[in-house]
């Protein structure tokens, strides 16, 4: 058998993209007036992406034994089981009807995650920030700078806008794919299927370290009755809250099971760190699965564990290991853009910020 060449992670793979600082404090600044508008529409912080929660969940993260040397790196070097949270949410910054189609993400907060920080934070979690689509298609500071300025706009669309928008997007995506043409940045973002949650497969789309290498970070369905989910649209006469009435009524009688799985880097070239929105080939290298992550039944949305999840947590991959630092422009600005956002909402809704050390902290 041939081995595989790994890229092995050193600080020069991450390239500065020209004038970032300043991109970053634009995008900063845009965040932050989004953030402004959306809390006097709802008279309360909100996220200013992933506002929109549709589960909290309780689980564990399985480490698997007996993995090869190079999937066992940084959390996943020695089989072991962790707490975890993980959030089931949408990725505007509002709160819209689950009913427009966008893109969904399933966050795991890991707990009691031992050793040296990507920053000093003197925290103990280990956070992978999952979207249910591989790649970003704004994958620098530059282009996501762009994107700043269609996301700014949405706050003040309907949700029937959206949702002919949405439609629009997914019919021109499907022409330019028979003409075989490049789909854009906008297009990919608003066509996103509306298919339920717990099928999808989510992924970090961005670059991190692993360990002594660098790898993208996904998790699929992999217990037969979320698999079976895969697909399978929401009904549209299922309400503005489908997907939360989803998850609370599969959780309320049946564990669920997702591969969490690493892709590692090999061709530095053809699978870049400092661009997001280009898909990784599984021909070069497939995802590999490193960890099981089991929710088991559960009330999935009380009143308690939804506020404490919306209005208490945060999520942040640079909550995180330094094994498992986050890479590329779009990374680093989150840095900055996440910190403000957390604080934003905190201060405006007068909660204090807190990162859990114990599950136990998780309201039932």
């Amino acid at each position: 058998m041939s081995t595989v060449d790994y890229v092995r992670y050193r600080p020069d793979l991450e390239q500065p993209f020209p004038n970032e600082e300043e991109l970053t404090r634009q995008v900063v600044a845009a965040m932050r007036h989004a953030n402004e508008e959306v809390a006097a529409k709802h008279r309360h912080g909100l996220r200013d992406a992933h506002a929109k929660s549709h589960g909290v969940l309780a689980g564990e993260l399985r480490v698997r034994p007996n993995l090869p040397e190079h999937l066992a790196q940084g959390l996943f070097a020695q089989p072991r089981t962790y707490p975890v949270i993980v959030r089931f949410s949408t990725a505007p910054g509002d709160l819209r009807s689950d009913q427009v189609p966008t893109q969904r993400g399933f966050a795991i907060k890991v707990l009691g995650a031992p050793g040296p920080r990507a920053v000093d934070d003197g925290f103990t979690t280990q956070d992978f920030l999952l979207v249910n689509h591989p790649t970003l298609p704004f994958g620098t500071i530059g282009t996501y700078a762009k994107l700043q300025k269609l996301l700014e706009q949405l706050p003040r669309q309907r949700d029937q806008q959206l949702q002919l928008a949405g439609l629009g997007a997914r019919v021109a995506a499907r022409v330019l794919a028979r003409a075989g043409r490049p789909i854009s940045p906008k297009i990919e973002t608003l066509a996103a299927a509306n298919n339920h949650i717990l099928g999808e497969t989510f992924h970090s789309m961005a670059a991190l370290r692993y360990g002594e290498h660098v790898a993208k970070i996904s998790a699929a369905p992999s217990s037969s009755n979320v698999r079976l989910l895969t697909g399978q649209p929401v009904g549209r006469k299922a309400g503005e809250s489908a997907l939360r009435d989803l998850v609370v009524d599969f959780f309320a009688g049946n564990d669920a099971e997702y591969d969490l799985r690493a892709q590692l880097c090999v061709d530095i070239d053809k699978m870049p760190v400092e661009d997001a929105s280009v898909l990784w080939p599984e021909e070069l290298s497939p995802h590999e699965v490193v960890a099981t992550v089991h929710l088991p039944a559960q009330d999935a949305y009380s009143d308690a564990r939804r506020r404490y999840a919306d209005d208490v947590l945060s999520f942040n991959p640079w909550h995180a290991l330094d094994a498992h630092r986050p890479l590329g422009s779009i990374m680093r600005s989150r840095r900055a853009a996440y910190a403000q956002s957390s604080g934003f909402r905190h201060g405006y809704n007068g909660v204090e910020q807190h990162e859990p050390a114990s599950i136990d902290e998780l309201p039932a």
